[in-house]
């Protein structure tokens, strides 16, 4: 005789007043087929939240702490120069808020961004990709200055570390009570995550070693090169160790000040540059191998984690971070070698049945 174990769900337990409130609480996932086996791996996977990436988080607060400030009044338009996951967010907050969006960004980055921004309402300039992310950035500030928007400023704010302070960093502090916790590694965008999890844990959980990594042809941090900067803390101009990457959304080309609290205050133990082909090797393999479908930031990531994990003790736990789903890199080369016509294995399945026609 054998026993069935049926999935139920039960809900929530109540509804919700609108999309915002369903930001954060995101899952920390075990890793069971491609971890090491000495070591417990998870991550905590971003795609959860509403708009599909951590930036959720960034985006409401950054809102809602300019509404408290008065400085958004009511139907102001909103600008930012994003590589698409904080434009995301952006505009699926505007959306329900009432708020006009803008965004600037460089042609460089996938199409399927720019698309997303454009159905949840936003309207988006394109910057020349030659002139990278401090060009983009420009631009938002030229265009706030010239109509009186308000600029959201995403790598200054100090809206950026604290929500990752208030939420992100709360979450892992309540997933893993009672429970080890040996590192937490995670790449850099603004350096809100790093920021503001680093400085929770580091009274907190002071044990956990925080692992920040950055692409290895980019290395800003590693380059011990300080950011020039002008006024408000802003980047003055592109940081000389910058080259173009595919690990879309990390390290533009400045070193954001919302991350220099990072480095300044040592939050991190470890730096670990990672190739960007390698971070699209190790997403392939955790949608392949565990059913989790995040971008090459999150394959990046991991490919850390598992540097770390061969080299941890037996018995360690590792929480890595992924910041968003792989659904809007279907232009990149996370997908290039995907195929869009049945493969040769595939038509010899369809054709080991009767009825097989080619379509």
């Amino acid at each position: 005789m054998t026993t069935e174990t049926v999935r139920t769900t039960k809900g929530h337990g109540h509804t919700y007043d609108s999309v915002l409130e369903t930001i954060g609480n995101t899952p920390a996932i075990r890793v069971n087929n491609i971890a090491p086996d000495h070591v417990d791996m998870y991550v905590k996977f971003e795609a959860f939240n509403p708009a599909g990436s951590v930036k959720d988080r960034l985006a409401i607060n950054i809102i809602e702490a300019a509404e408290r400030s008065g400085a958004l009044k009511p139907g102001q338009t909103v600008v930012e120069a994003t590589s698409g996951n904080t434009g995301i967010g952006l505009a699926m907050v505007c959306a329900q808020k009432g708020y006009p969006l803008v965004v600037t960004m460089a042609d460089s980055f996938s199409v399927e961004r720019r698309k997303l921004m454009r159905m949840l309402g936003a309207k988006v300039i394109l910057t020349p990709r030659a002139e990278k992310g401090f060009g983009m950035y420009r631009k938002a500030v030229e265009l706030a200055e010239k109509h009186g928007w308000l600029l959201a400023r995403q790598f200054e704010t100090e809206a950026n570390a604290d929500i990752h302070a208030a939420t992100t960093a709360q979450e892992i502090l309540s997933d893993f009570e009672g429970k080890r916790l040996d590192y937490f590694v995670t790449g850099y965008g603004t350096g809100g995550t790093v920021a503001g999890v680093g400085r929770v844990l580091r009274e907190a959980r002071p044990e956990t070693r925080i692992i920040l990594s950055e692409p290895a042809n980019a290395q800003l941090i590693g380059s011990g090169h300080a950011q020039e900067r002008g006024a408000d803390n802003a980047p003055a101009a592109s940081h000389p160790a910058f080259e173009p990457h595919p690990i879309q959304g990390w390290t533009p080309d400045f070193i954001p000040a919302v991350l220099q609290e990072a480095i300044d205050g040592g939050y991190y133990q470890d730096l670990r540059p990672v190739p960007g082909m390698t971070g699209v090797e190790w997403a392939k393999k955790l949608a392949a191998q565990e059913g989790i479908l995040t971008g090459v930031s999150g394959g990046a990531s991991y490919a850390i984690a598992m540097e770390v994990a061969e080299q941890a003790e037996p018995g360690s736990t590792i929480l890595c971070m992924l910041p968003d789903t792989g659904e809007r890199y279907l232009s990149t080369p996370l997908f290039e070698d995907i195929a869009e016509e049945m493969t040769e294995e595939e038509i010899e399945i369809s054709a080991s049945t009767p009825g097989y026609h080619m379509p």
